[in-house]
């Protein structure tokens, strides 16, 4: 099979519009103060966005490769698109955690509080959730989080495109 396009161009170009994608998600949640709410809209339309732009990858990936693709180059372009996605949305939850919105962490986590006291929680509990929740917010473990997460919903979503996109010569005959 002959390339006309590589990978690697689909895997960069279609990581950055959702990566992009995701950022003007996270601005518009933003924008309209629900970004400290975890709201299940706002995680619906990034999945959604995800779907579309992966599915769309492979699908012109196939279609400037003589509408050939197999299984294994699906997964690989749709993981490629997530990480490069992650390590874009990633760039940008640190400047806006740095520069946008210094007190985030802290906004969160009374918010937190706030729905825990509400839950009945004891002052005990409360407290070992906050110390559970310091350790698993410091920068390295949501960023290796982030990009395990993204690379294993790009591989569900990727999988189940190349399963049924998958093309190859030998399938002509």
């Amino acid at each position: 099979m002959e390339n006309k396009i590589s990978s690697k161009n689909t895997m960069l170009n279609y990581g950055l519009v959702l990566g992009l994608t995701s950022i003007f998600i996270n601005l518009i949640a933003y924008a309209i103060g629900i970004h400290l709410d975890q709201d299940w809209r706002v995680g619906t339309l990034a999945f959604v966005a995800m779907i579309i732009i992966i599915v769309l990858g492979i699908k012109n990936f196939k279609a400037v490769n003589s509408n050939l693709i197999t299984w294994g180059q699906s997964v690989k372009i749709g993981v490629g698109i997530s990480i490069i996605s992650a390590l874009l949305g990633l760039t940008y939850n640190l400047i806006f955690i740095n520069f946008i919105e210094p007190d985030f962490m802290n906004l969160l986590m009374e918010k937190q509080v706030v729905m825990w006291e509400e839950a009945n929680f004891t002052s005990e509990q409360i407290e070992a959730s906050k110390s559970m929740m310091e350790t698993f917010s410091s920068p390295a473990i949501t960023s290796a989080i982030g990009i395990i997460a993204a690379a294993f919903f790009g591989f569900i979503i990727s999988a189940i495109a190349g399963a049924i996109m998958k093309r190859t010569e030998e399938d002509q005959y």
